[in-house]
């Protein structure tokens, strides 16, 4: 049978059509939580981070960590595995995944509008029509940021990413089904030799799209019986070097007969190619109020593999911390609104695990005992040696990954 995908805006009463496809078949459905659970086991990734991929909203520090394309890669390798099942439903964003190439595939989509949606919220009690609008609105705005990463479209309801966009608005579950059920009969959709061929490529790219990502590439590939084709989508200054590498990864790939590189459409772009260095921290949040002072300091970190992103006060620096996953905190002390003594407070009594270093050029000898009484790592004066700090960084980083192992 072929293998159905299911993406559908939230409150179309997707649960009553996807339970009478299971009770009128032997299918199994896997939806995105299970996706994220399997890339957890293959990568070793947090299953939270993973799960921000499919959201709009990008970690301020995944240009350096590439965090969202690395679990974007192991979610194609966790979904090409899971096809080797047949009679399934993929519920939910990760179908998409799935190449257009693969004919054994009916994609659906169910719509509504949004006074269906609404009213079925309110009616099934999940939510007044305030919520309901507030979370269709943030759920269509992560559908329609998955789709544009994915296919670079705008509309996630584009009919040319489905196979049948079936409107909940003017028909029920039976119906919806009835539709679906006649169409999975048809003849296209059944697996053939090109079709299963096709369904090899994408299991083979895919993993060598994860192997290369945990390699720290940020890459897109392509494969042909045994042909691998790896697509450098961002500028680089020393392209033959990086093409080397990647083919000596790509070779060692078990089924990998044949390697070429080529640069991708976005290539001539401004952006530059950076390459994950796992050895140096990729998240540190720097707060200082002084603009030019921390704006400097930042790209002379970066210059130095360690990657950073910026805030000009605390009250910024503690929402990052509700929301995001800075590593380590290089704080001011002295600053408008919330100072960074308390920040240091803050920070260590909700996420223990950040380590904390004070950078300021206005602290005394007693600041200096608080701030490492409060769990501050470390206590610098400004200006400091840039290779010093780069230095303490380092410890810092080791130090989170030792806490991690042990944890």
């Amino acid at each position: 049978m072929p293998i159905i995908t299911l993406v559908s805006g939230i409150f179309c009463d997707k649960q009553s059509v996807l339970d009478k496809l299971v009770a009128e078949s032997n299918y199994t459905v896997i939806n995105d939580d299970a996706v994220v659970e399997q890339v957890a086991t293959i990568s070793g990734m947090e299953a939270r981070k993973i799960r921000r991929a499919y959201s709009v909203k990008t970690s301020v520090f995944n240009k350096f960590t590439h965090e969202k394309e690395c679990s974007i890669a192991h979610m194609r390798l966790a979904v090409a595995d899971i096809m080797a099942e047949d009679d399934l439903i993929i519920d939910g964003l990760s179908g998409h995944l799935i190449p257009q190439t693969i004919d054994h595939v009916l994609r659906v989509c169910l719509v509504a509008d949004m006074q269906f949606r609404v009213a079925n919220a309110i009616e099934s009690g999940v939510a007044s029509e305030r919520e309901a609008r507030r979370r269709i609105g943030e759920a269509d705005g992560d559908l329609a940021g998955w789709v544009n990463t994915l296919f670079s479209k705008q509309d996630p309801w584009d009919e040319e990413l489905y196979d049948i966009v079936i409107p909940m608005s003017s028909m029920n579950a039976d119906q919806a089904q009835d539709i679906i059920s006649q169409n999975l009969s048809k003849e296209v959709l059944r697996k053939s030799n090109i079709s299963n061929t096709a369904q090899r490529n994408f299991l083979l790219a895919s993993h060598t799209e994860a192997i290369l990502c945990k390699a720290g590439h940020d890459v897109s590939v392509e494969a042909d019986n045994g042909a691998i084709r790896i697509h450098i989508n961002k500028h680089v200054l020393m392209l033959g070097r990086l093409e080397e590498e990647l083919k000596r990864i790509a070779e060692e790939i078990p089924g990998v007969k044949w390697v070429e590189t080529q640069v991708g459409k976005d290539f001539h772009k401004a952006n530059i190619y950076r390459k994950h260095n796992f050895e140096a921290p990729s998240r540190v949040l720097l707060v200082d109020d002084e603009r030019e002072f921390v704006q400097t300091l930042s790209e002379r970190l970066q210059l130095r593999d360690v990657g950073s992103a910026i805030v000009y006060d605390g009250n910024s620096a503690l929402e990052i911390i509700k929301e995001d996953d800075p590593e380590v905190i290089i704080i001011d002390l002295k600053m408008p609104g919330v100072n960074g003594i308390d920040v240091l407070k803050q920070v260590k009594r909700q996420r223990p695990e950040i380590e904390v270093i004070v950078l300021t050029g206005h602290g005394s000898e007693s600041d200096k005992q608080e701030c490492l009484n409060l769990g501050a790592f470390d206590y610098l004066q400004k200006p400091v040696d840039i290779d010093h700090l780069s230095d303490v960084l380092k410890k810092a980083h080791e130090n989170i990954r030792k806490k991690s192992e042990q944890g």
